[in-house]
């Protein structure tokens, strides 16, 4: 397993529409671990294959809710206020979206606060339908469907945007986004 590099904006690859996947193989197992790797190591719930610079059709996402029977685990960063906090652990419920398809999005939306991996520390308010079906294979090719909502709905949405080369800021208004990717080119020259 190998933690990939995820591309940020403004890269161009970014606008890519992903290809269907088409060969189930052990190739697209390995593909799928690392990005799973690479989404873990960079602190996400959601990862498309574009986004590691591979045009297919292809998501992972786990939300990581907490786990209550867990005990809590001391935190490794500092919150500025001088106390030691613990955090509640989270469990691993990793999930792979092979050619995923969305049916029948609600009229009603929902508001949510995201963010991106490829749109490090930016994080604005987006408009989606509250629930959705979602259609798509697992990795042998077999085809599942399921009602989605809340966080997973809104996560599904988002990830399956970067499948047809749109990040979350695109649904911004103009003055947002460009005032989103301002502050993303002043981090990089900061860094």
């Amino acid at each position: 397993m190998a933690i990939l590099e995820i591309l940020e904006a403004p890269d161009p690859r970014l606008k890519t529409v992903s290809k269907p996947v088409d060969t189930f193989d052990d190739q697209l197992k390995i593909l799928v671990d690392d990005m799973f790797e690479t989404m873990y190591a960079a602190h996400g719930i959601g990862l498309a294959a574009i986004q590691v610079g591979v045009p297919l059709r292809l998501l992972v996402i786990d939300l990581q809710p907490e786990d209550p029977d867990a005990e809590p685990e001391p935190c490794d960063h500092d919150h500025g206020d001088g106390h030691l906090h613990h955090h509640q652990p989270t469990k691993r419920e990793p999930r792979v979206f092979v050619n995923p398809e969305i049916l029948d999005p609600s009229a009603e939306t929902k508001s949510y606060q995201e963010g991106c991996l490829s749109v490090p520390d930016i994080y604005a308010d987006v408009d989606r339908p509250a629930t959705c079906r979602v259609r798509w294979q697992d990795l042998e090719g077999n085809v599942h469907e399921e009602a989605m909502d809340g966080l997973m709905a809104v996560c599904i949405q988002h990830e399956m945007d970067h499948l047809n080369g749109v990040l979350f800021i695109d649904h911004l208004s103009r003055l947002k986004r460009s005032m989103a990717l301002k502050k993303l080119q002043k981090a990089r020259q900061a860094a």
